[in-house]
């Protein structure tokens, strides 16, 4: 029996037709950009501008009121302790003024005993982390004690060590203010029964002159600050971390800074997070409750200067073994968080459940394996079931 060529061919074509119609209407593979889902090391921070200063200034006063000689030293130039550094020629005083440099007097007294028990009270917690570190480091090999509590132990060792430091140094501080309170009444003394003319000013430390304050000659009050002394061998970091982040900080993380014009970072450490929050107003008129993280130098400083800007990134947790998958490819999803999967050219939703996160990588507890790629981000037309197409 023969079929008619004609009827068969139309037959033909609309199933073309048909078959074409379904290709054309048939959506697009969508397409994406995929990261994979590993094992490798992730660490998070807390980063923010931070300055310099010297671990101790020493601000040089007018004990009276006077005229003040030209102060001939400059910015940055090299003093020793005890060097004169400026000249006053005190005014009469009156008997409010005498019983104020008096007060004074007191006021510095009662300063250098308080740092000098705060030195006592750092060198007896430091032998007690000592002794904890001793006791630790025998009891480890026993397997009694952690390995982690040793290395708080060592930690706390260290931090302590650098509490002490700071310690003495407070202590010189508040030692050098006495002596100068009671040279200045001295002086007062001799300038008021005549004996003397004029009153000179020493440095209560070596280190270098961070500014002159006063430099030209001028009737100035008691009190007015000449010049600024530090050692610019001794610096520290200052950090004015949002109160929010400040609460992720402890002492003895360690720290890096960058931005400062070297080639390389440079290694710091925690050192104190101050216990009082203060309110300062953004670029954006918005008030924000800061508080300062101080951190101590590992590596050199270099040529870094007091108050020189850098930029402080602080590690607040790490590991080398760690489940993650790039930040880009979370997003929320209700109250979960969700992820898009290739599974055969097509796109899966799945939940899944983070741990730490760092500006690139999102660590991952549940929900993925090590392999699988994810989608880095998912367009908005993107829906589970999608076909997608890999951009290379």
């Amino acid at each position: 029996m023969k079929i008619a060529r004609g009827p068969l061919f139309l037959v033909i074509a609309a199933v073309a037709v048909g078959a074409l119609s379904v290709i054309a209407l048939r959506p697009r593979p969508v397409p994406v950009e995929i990261g994979t889902v590993h094992v490798g090391p992730l660490q998070t921070a807390e980063e923010d501008q931070a300055e310099t200063r010297s671990h101790d200034r020493y601000v040089v006063a007018a004990p009276v009121a006077g005229r003040l000689l030209r102060v001939l030293l400059r910015d940055g130039d090299t003093v020793v302790k005890g060097q004169a550094v400026a000249t006053l020629a005190p005014v009469p005083l009156s008997a409010r003024e005498r019983e104020e440099a008096t007060s004074r007097v007191d006021a510095a007294a009662a300063s250098e005993r308080g740092a000098q028990a705060q030195l006592n009270r750092a060198l007896e917690d430091l032998a007690h982390a000592r002794r904890e570190n001793e006791r630790l480091q025998a009891l480890v090999p026993q397997r009694l004690a952690s390995e982690q509590a040793l290395d708080q132990a060592r930690t706390a060792v260290a931090t302590l060590g650098l509490e002490v430091t700071a310690a003495r140094h407070r202590a010189k501080s508040a030692a050098a203010e006495l002596r100068g309170a009671r040279a200045a009444l001295s002086a007062l003394g001799e300038a008021h029964s005549g004996g003397a003319t004029l009153v000179t000013l020493h440095a209560p430390a070596a280190g270098r002159v961070l500014r002159v304050l006063e430099p030209s000659e001028r009737v100035i009050p008691s009190g007015t600050p000449i010049l600024t002394i530090g050692d610019l061998a001794h610096l520290e970091v200052v950090m004015e971390m949002l109160s929010s982040q400040a609460v992720r900080v402890a002492p003895g993380m360690p720290a890096l800074l960058l931005g400062w014009g070297g080639d390389h970072p440079l290694r710091a450490r925690v050192r104190r997070v101050e216990p009082y929050g203060f309110t300062k107003i953004s670029a954006l008129g918005v008030e924000e409750k800061r508080t300062n993280v101080i951190l101590d130098f590992v590596d050199s400083p270099g040529s870094l200067g007091d108050g020189y800007r850098v930029i402080a990134r602080i590690i607040t947790w790490s590991s080398p073994h760690v489940l993650q998958a790039p930040l880009s490819a979370i997003f929320r999803c209700g109250s979960d968080w969700c992820v898009f999967v290739i599974d055969r050219g097509r796109a899966r939703l799945r939940r899944i459940r983070i741990g730490h996160r760092s500006d690139e990588a999102v660590e991952i507890l549940s929900g993925l394996e090590q392999g699988e790629k994810v989608i880095e981000h998912p367009p908005n037309e993107l829906i589970d079931g999608s076909r997608v197409a890999v951009q290379p």
